[in-house]
């Protein structure tokens, strides 16, 4: 009797949270994540979120947002459905690799692939969250990608390398996605 209890309550949960909607707490329309009330382990909301991250994975097709972008999304948006005030984020991004064409402008994104770029509302909504969005010029310049190429929302760095051991040496935590 007490395996089937437990197993009901156990689906009883599963359904719960899988019927859930995702929230979009910071970053609007993209990231969207699950509020968890009843998580014992959350971040601190006192403290301040030095975060570096580097950003590498693209999308799989042209009309996809790039994942690792949407990720930095999700990652803001859970600190701040756990309870960190969206001034205490101060998040850093050293895009390179995959990732690299994600930040063309639409102009340039259309000539390449076919279609509109369909991360230029995600990079708007987090540059509008606060982040500071950079893109390793090594990379672009290996791709052959112009420097006027980029969108206006994301700085040109020397590299990912340098952009990412300057926040760390800061005191950054470093994510990768």
């Amino acid at each position: 009797m007490k395996r089937q209890w437990l197993f009901l309550l156990l689906f009883t949960a599963t359904l719960t949270l899988s019927a859930q909607e995702r929230v979009f707490p910071l970053v609007k329309d993209y990231g969207g994540i699950f509020d968890i009330p009843s998580a014992t382990m959350k971040p601190d909301p006192t403290q301040v979120y030095k975060i570096v991250v580097d950003v590498y994975t693209g999308a799989k097709e042209p009309t996809e947002l790039a994942s690792g972008l949407n990720n930095v999304a999700r990652m803001l948006n859970l600190h701040v459905v756990g309870g960190v005030p969206p001034g205490k984020l101060d998040v850093v991004l050293a895009i390179h690799g995959g990732a690299t064409f994600s930040v063309l402008d639409n102009d340039s994104y259309r000539k390449k692939h076919g279609v509109d770029n369909p991360n230029i509302g995600l990079i708007k909504a987090l540059k509008d969250a606060g982040v500071r969005l950079t893109v390793c010029g090594q990379s672009l310049l290996g791709r052959e990608i112009p420097l006027s190429a980029v969108n206006p929302d994301v700085e040109v760095a020397t590299s990912m390398l340098t952009t990412v051991s300057t926040y760390q040496l800061k005191g950054y935590a470093v994510f990768k996605f």
